[in-house]
């Protein structure tokens, strides 16, 4: 048995420990040192020592975080980017060509729209942005053409469900890739892999990294030709993690599920919380059996996540008061980190759809439920809706 399948015999929490880095030869650190070099000595003319030439191609501490995200998504190899947004872009120049098509959410993160409406179809990719159901997702699907399903799930902000195991058939079936972005589940509570996706994506700024101090994305995949297209534009293009940050990131992922138990309890509290709050008019969030896909995300999520998005009485000056009156709650945009956030989507992270089929209700706030004291998150929303 080779120590990646070892790897992924293992329980998560011990694969977050463990997996891409064993404790340093010669002097034994349980903990990846940060290699903080441009280029490596070579023992004669391409005598490289385990692979290593130079550090946008390969370096030893980036090499531990993509073996271990690999392993906690249960894939084959691993890739750690500069940003989640750079892990997007890498992956649709790795698997599309000019002229091809891709079908991807109508409710999905606003940069990444303006990547495939921004940048993308300027270089000859062509989009239909659809809601998550089967059928829906069938029916956009251009025979021969298209290339690319893309799903988010939850997705961002309005934390609709996709079927992963469903889709992944649907994208199968017209010869095209499942991608599935991962980053409001995080590998803990979901890994699309398993049910048939081919590559996942991540924002690791978010739940991965864990702490709001590091910026980078990632791409895991499972099939080793595909794996292959990645790592020739992950080198050539170049957007790779530094090292620092990759030993960021590796450290948050020791302690994910820690957190993400953390995050699904206060979550689940404030969202009974707002249930029963008279300014709330509607709430978006998985755990809740009203929500439309609900018997899906317990079905391929372990618990519902820490994103929580809920529309307000008095419209779009509510929310944005709302916002603005949190104190425990920051005002900021990201997610995932410890502490918790609140954010207003439409002015905020969802102001590049504005106008477009994707523009958010104007209603809407989105919190980022970190894991302080829940009492204490909830009085604060209390405060700020002005109960």
């Amino acid at each position: 048995m080779s120590e990646q399948q070892h790897r992924n015999k293992s329980g998560f929490e011990t694969r977050a420990i463990h997996a891409g880095y064993e404790p340093d030869a010669m002097t034994g650190s349980v903990i990846p040192p940060i290699y903080a070099t441009s280029t490596y000595k070579q023992d004669g003319v391409g005598g490289l020592r385990g692979g290593y030439e130079y550090s946008r191609s390969g370096n030893p501490t980036r090499t531990a975080l993509e073996g271990n995200i690999a392993a906690l998504e249960e894939g084959e190899r691993g890739f750690a980017f500069a940003s989640g947004l750079a892990a997007e872009d890498t992956v649709v120049r790795s698997v599309l060509a000019p002229g091809d098509h891709m079908v991807f959410p109508n409710d999905a993160y606003g940069g990444t729209f303006r990547l495939f409406d921004k940048v993308e179809k300027l270089w000859g990719i062509d989009y239909t942005p659809v809601g998550h159901a089967v059928e829906t997702v069938r029916a956009a699907i251009q025979p021969g053409k298209t290339k690319l399903v893309w799903v988010e799930t939850p997705t961002n902000p309005l934390l609709g469900i996709a079927d992963i195991e469903a889709l992944a058939g649907v994208a199968h079936d017209a010869g095209a890739l499942l991608v599935v972005d991962n980053t409001f589940a995080s590998p803990y509570l979901q890994q699309p892999l398993t049910l048939g996706a081919d590559i996942v994506v991540h924002s690791t700024t978010k739940y991965c990294g864990g702490h709001s101090d590091v910026v980078g994305g990632a791409v895991v995949v499972r099939d080793l030709e595909i794996a292959e297209k990645i790592a020739f534009h992950h080198n050539a293009m170049g957007a790779v993690a530094g090292p620092f940050d990759a030993w960021l990131t590796l450290r948050g992922l020791k302690t994910l599920a820690l957190r993400m138990e953390r995050h699904c309890d206060n979550a689940e509290q404030i969202v009974e919380f707002l249930s029963a709050h008279p300014a709330v008019t509607k709430i978006h969030y998985p755990g809740l059996p009203d929500h439309p896909g609900h018997e899906i995300a317990a079905r391929q999520m372990r618990r519902f996540g820490g994103m929580v998005s809920f529309q307000v009485a008095g419209g779009e000056p509510q929310a944005l008061a709302v916002c603005e009156r949190a104190e425990v709650f920051t005002l900021g945009e990201s997610l995932g980190g410890v502490e918790s956030l609140i954010e207003h989507p439409g002015r905020m992270t969802h102001a590049s759809v504005a106008g477009t089929e994707l523009e958010v209700p104007g209603d809407l706030v989105r919190l980022s439920v970190g894991i302080e004291t829940a009492e204490d998150l909830i009085a604060d929303l209390d405060r700020s809706l002005g109960g």
